[in-house]
């Protein structure tokens, strides 16, 4: 099976094959930075980047451009309520926000355009647009004309021209042709940053900038775009419209992830039901935390709980258990194990991860059963199947991402202290004093050291 994934432009699985055939071009719309990032943002980020990852194992070129709006009007009104620069907002929420893509494993992306460095590039679209006739420009501000375009415009969320309410961009419809109409540039007003134009100083307006910086780095015309499903309207509506009326052909394949919801209603700082990554992480580690956002399909909803994700911790921690054991009986895992058909399947049907996780789940059973029986040959074949799987997931426990130098050296220094009381525990064993083994047992795992038996001897891993 060929990669299959769901466009939301056609509202079907279509096959994917790329504009140029062994590379691949795909825009996501990452962070608009007015706060620190909540688990509802971080999870766009993970699901693209099990996409990335895999179309890179596939064998694709992958340039990936994710954005950040550095500039918009929720900065601008936190900025102006802490009295301080835009900027100043922009660039400490920024930071939170790549802290969380790297505290999750998500690889950096290859570009990473901020809006108010593209000026030029919006500038030279809205030229494009009104020598088009499909924008105008009114008083200082400039407009996309919905009307000009009303044979295609609501295509991507499936509405009619007539049946849409007024873009409610700006505070009052009175420049405009028509109240549907959506902002390209925002003239001056008095305490907001500006830039000179040909229609007079300004801010882009937020639509205008993903499409200039997209197709500056992936071309007039490009594979993939994603983000989530909020964006569908009006915001990617609106990218494809000014895109393809000034004569790009724009994005191939829509894909649009579902929103994280908490007691059914979507994650969000207006709602105060934030959940932010550091508090995420004194639940969970990051690893446990990004096999939660992955474990449901990219485009289904997720309604958070505390049961769930320690539920989803624990699926981690089996699958990261297996793993642990095996390495100590397995010392060269092959690198070069061919995926099992079943997983490669799961992925390619629509990148469904669930499924694929569910085979890993089925492999590591099949791997603990070998270890039991001392089958070392078996144990070898699953555990580099059961890494290479995790791996193209970002969820391998033995990658650096998830040993940093500082953990594995503390670990060889408890493991010499652990080893000295094992040794203990068994001379106790020998001579029948149970009491005594049980007792050492006991203190072990009362200082958070777990123990388990088994038939290659004594095991042990600190408590979760």
């Amino acid at each position: 099976m060929s990669l299959r994934l769901y466009d939301t432009s056609t509202r079907t699985v279509r096959e994917f094959a790329p504009v140029e055939p062994g590379r691949v071009t795909m825009y996501l719309c990452g962070a608009t930075v007015q706060a620190p990032p909540h688990i509802g943002h971080i999870r766009s980020g993970v699901n693209f980047d099990v996409l990335r990852r895999w179309l890179t194992h596939s064998g694709y070129d992958v340039t990936f451009c994710r954005n950040v709006t550095d500039l918009d009007d929720k900065i601008i009104r936190v900025a102006a309520n802490e009295g301080v620069p835009w900027f100043v907002v922009s660039e400490r929420n920024q930071r939170a926000f790549t802290w969380a893509y790297d505290q999750l494993g998500c690889l950096p992306p290859t570009v990473e355009p901020r809006a108010m460095g593209h000026v030029p590039e919006m500038i030279e679209l809205m030229h494009r647009l009104i020598d088009k006739g499909h924008a105008y420009a009114s008083a200082g501000d400039v407009y996309f004309d919905v009307v000009s375009y009303a044979d295609r415009y609501g295509k991507l969320s499936n509405q009619k021209l007539e049946n849409m309410r007024a873009a409610g961009d700006t505070d009052t419809d009175s420049l405009k042709r028509d109240p549907r109409d959506f902002a390209l540039w925002k003239g001056a007003k008095e305490g907001e940053p500006t830039w000179p134009t040909p229609w007079g100083r300004g801010r882009p307006g937020w639509h205008l900038e993903c499409s200039a910086m997209a197709t500056k780095y992936l071309g007039g015309t490009f594979d993939i775009h994603g983000g989530g499903v909020d964006l569908i309207f009006p915001h990617h509506e609106n990218e494809i419209a000014q895109s393809q009326a000034a004569g790009d052909g724009f994005a191939r394949f829509w894909l649009h992830n579902g929103m994280l919801q908490l007691g059914g209603t979507k994650m969000s700082k207006s709602l105060g039901n934030s959940l932010l990554i550091p508090e995420m992480l004194t639940k969970v580690r990051a690893v446990e935390l990004r096999y939660y956002l992955v474990s449901a399909h990219y485009g289904s909803a997720i309604d958070y709980s505390e049961e769930a994700l320690q539920e989803s911790a624990a699926g981690y921690r089996r699958l990261e258990g297996f793993v642990s054991r095996a390495a100590e009986v397995i010392h060269d895992v092959d690198a070069t194990a061919p995926l099992p058909q079943a997983f490669v399947d799961a992925l390619n049907d629509d990148l469904n991860v669930s499924q694929a996780l569910a085979v890993i789940h089925e492999v590591v059973r099949e791997g603990n059963v070998a270890l039991s029986q001392g089958n070392k040959e078996a144990v070898a074949r699953l555990l580099a199947e059961t890494q290479t799987m995790l791996g193209v997931l970002g969820l391998d426990p033995r990658s650096p991402q998830w040993r940093s130098s500082g953990e594995s050296g503390l670990h060889e220094v408890v493991d010499a202290l652990v080893a000295v009381a094992l040794e203990q525990r068994q001379a106790a064993r020998a001579r029948k004093d149970y009491a005594a083994a049980d007792a050492i047992r006991e203190s072990l795992a009362a200082a958070g050291v777990v123990v388990e038996d088994t038939p290659q001897g004594p095991r042990w891993e600190l408590a979760r």
